[in-house]
């Protein structure tokens, strides 16, 4: 990954491929930003106007580059802008300068050092510029389709940004130094996830998923309980089999822990892990089916979260759990109009059998429930319907406590997630009703998003608060990059849940 580093030179001084700066969008044109002076008198203190000459707005996003001035190390200047100039007595606030760095560091791909001299006013502003930096620095080593990594290069991309240097950063001060070793860890994570997600399905199956699981534990010292198809039959997890059925490449169910010994909370994240979704017998539409590698993205982000907590030592238990399998049709595949035992007795007919995320999340759910854990936060690409309510940047809150759903969206809100709270109606629940089973998998079309929620919840255990992110719209990009954020996987969440587990580990679940 991407290295790291506080410098205490001056954005003039420092040596590095280009210095970034940060510009405005003023009244009267760009307005150079705080943490640029050393670099704007180089210019003759006429950097503002050199740039609005080449055309810069200091509009969000926008990335101008420019020959640096005599008496910089830096041979370029990066300008990015960063939207409106702030109120008086206000700076900048933490999201937009996680995308203009993230801008800065795509922009910079290929090279060796950039050097980051945008306004860095605090630890957290430090934080924000570091996240930014490293998460849109990264870059995904395409395989070669036979089981390993492209020896050689796409000649487009030339790799990430090799080293982020923090002007303005205090090496020596305990904050700012926690700061970034908490960027470093988290981003190292979201990438993982990223990485995971982007991974073809034929080299990424419920039994390697398992097996990455089990080499991070190892690595980080977390306890892992994996559930073959033999287990998951002897614990009559009829979900999750029924949805792998079909394939040859079997399911499996994975459990991952992090404990801390003065922990007085407990967190149970279960994540959506379909390595690959045909739709099944139910079979997806063409034009529908290119991207299903990343119907795993709800997994991959519970995996991370559990390993960042590690990292960072977080005074809370939380428990992944990885439910894992791919939807295929066959002669042995799950029909519509099957009915299926769950974990834990109730029994589901299967309307369709694309409705197959829920198959699995509520056996992890059930399970996850015995535990009795403070919370359980399942996370998944479950509904289409959610990206036609919210877009493609968006995902959906729903919850068992207005309190905790309100938490969450604070939450995803803080760490630059956008999220919207959705509501669970009780007139949906008749829809999911069954004449030959407890319920069905399919209820009404319209609100498919708050019908899936629903049916989750059938699946809680009583007294236990329970939260479900659908992040089917953000988990993969598939325009173009923006921000610090990559076209692919996304790792979407993964930033929410470590939120989450920080902030009950401090005592404040919601």
């Amino acid at each position: 990954m991407t290295a790291l580093t506080l410098s205490t030179s001056s954005a003039a001084a420092l040596r590095a491929d280009a210095v970034v700066v940060g510009v405005a969008k003023g009244a009267k044109g760009p307005v150079v930003a705080v943490g640029a002076e050393a670099v704007d008198k180089a210019f003759g203190g006429k950097l503002a106007a050199v740039l609005e000459t080449l055309g810069a707005t200091g509009a969000e996003g926008e990335v101008t580059k420019l020959p640096a001035a005599s008496g910089l190390k830096a041979p370029v200047v990066l300008a990015v802008g960063l939207g409106e100039v702030p109120a008086k007595g206000d700076g900048y606030d933490a999201e937009t300068l996680r995308r203009a760095a993230g801008a800065a560091a795509r922009a910079l791909s290929g090279s060796k050092k950039g050097a980051f001299a945008l306004p860095i006013e605090d630890p957290a502003g430090a934080t924000a510029v570091a996240e930014g930096a490293l998460l849109g620095a990264y870059s995904y080593d395409k395989s070669n389709g036979n089981g390993g990594n492209a020896k050689n290069k796409d000649k487009k991309n030339n790799g990430p940004l090799a080293e982020v240097a923090l002007v303005g950063g205090k090496p020596r001060d305990k904050a700012y130094k926690a700061a970034v070793e908490r960027a470093t860890a988290l981003v190292a994570e979201v990438n993982r996830a990223r990485d995971l997600i982007n991974t073809p399905s034929n080299l990424l199956n419920p039994a390697s998923f398992a097996a990455e699981a089990v080499a991070a534990a190892k690595e980080h010292g977390l306890k892992t309980e994996v559930l073959d198809e033999k287990a998951l039959k002897k614990g009559g997890y009829g979900g999750i089999l029924g949805v792998g059925q079909g394939s040859e490449a079997p399911p499996r169910l994975v459990r991952i822990a992090y404990t801390h010994p003065k922990a007085e909370k407990t967190l149970a994240l279960v994540g959506k892990g379909i390595t690959y979704d045909s739709g099944g017998i139910s079979l997806k539409p063409a034009g529908h089916n290119e991207t299903m590698k990343c119907d795993m993205s709800g997994a991959a982000a519970v995996f991370a979260a559990v390993v960042t907590a590690a990292k960072l030592g977080l005074r809370v238990n939380l428990t992944g759990w990885l439910a894992l399998a791919e939807n295929m049709p066959s002669g042995s595949a799950t029909r519509p109009g099957d009915v299926l035992s769950m974990y834990g007795g109730k029994t589901v007919e299967v309307l369709n059998t694309d409705a197959e995320g829920r198959l699995v999340l509520a056996d992890a759910i059930t399970r996850a429930g015995e535990e009795k854990p403070d919370a359980i936060v399942d996370v998944a690409t479950l509904t289409g319907a959610m990206v036609l309510a919210l877009g493609n940047r968006t995902f959906g809150i729903m919850t068992n406590d207005e309190a905790f759903r309100t938490t969450l969206h604070e939450i995803a809100g803080e760490v630059g997630e956008p999220s919207w709270p959705m509501p669970l109606p009780d007139h949906l629940r008749k829809g999911i009703d069954s004449p030959v089973a407890d319920l069905a998998n399919m209820g009404e079309r319209m609100g498919g998003g708050l019908v899936a929620g629903i049916f989750l919840k059938e699946f809680v255990a009583d007294g236990i608060t329970w939260g479900h992110l659908d992040i089917a719209g953000p988990a993969f990009n598939e325009s173009g990059p923006f921000g610090y954020t990559p076209k692919g996987g996304t790792g979407a969440a993964v930033r929410t849940l470590v939120r989450l587990a920080e902030r009950t580990a401090d005592g404040d679940l919601g």
